[in-house]
């Protein structure tokens, strides 16, 4: 167990951290546990698997653009699966090449393996004869935190 999710108070997720910082918040008596590993504890703490803050945190930002692009959300968007062969994804693939004035968007970059993106270059998809398996789409906030 590597990750452990924070939820609001109102049990909305938030985001997921190291079990070292969770420890940390339920030290600091900023969480309590909402869900733990059967038969495991760190010390006096049962080892949590979801942990619940105990004040509400205000989170308007989040409802209104959605997350911001990142390499590591585009690979967990796309299940880290290559959108040309669908095999293991290992690097990002920008659908209109950036030397052709394409951006680091949601709707402009996929994950890719590395043969794929190779052979797509600095083409088009539909230039590359590659057509793209899934639809682009800007991921919600509760998608990423899965």
């Amino acid at each position: 167990m590597d990750a452990v999710l924070v939820v609001n108070a109102d049990l909305g997720p938030l985001h997921r951290v190291t079990v070292q910082h969770a420890i940390r918040m339920l030290c600091r008596r900023v969480a309590e546990i909402h869900e733990s590993e059967p038969d495991q504890v760190i010390g006096i703490f049962p080892l949590p698997r979801v942990v619940r803050l105990v004040r509400y945190v205000v989170t308007r930002w989040r409802f209104r653009a959605g997350p911001a692009w990142s390499r590591a959300g585009v690979l967990a968007r796309d299940g880290r699966r290559c959108a040309y062969c669908d095999g293991p994804a290992t690097t990002i693939d920008h659908v209109l090449p950036r030397s052709r004035g394409g951006r680091n968007t949601w709707g402009n970059t996929t994950a890719a393996c590395y043969p794929c993106n190779q052979r797509k270059g600095d083409r088009t998809p539909a230039e590359a004869g590659m057509p793209l398996r899934r639809e682009l789409a800007t991921p919600s906030w509760a998608s990423l935190a899965r």
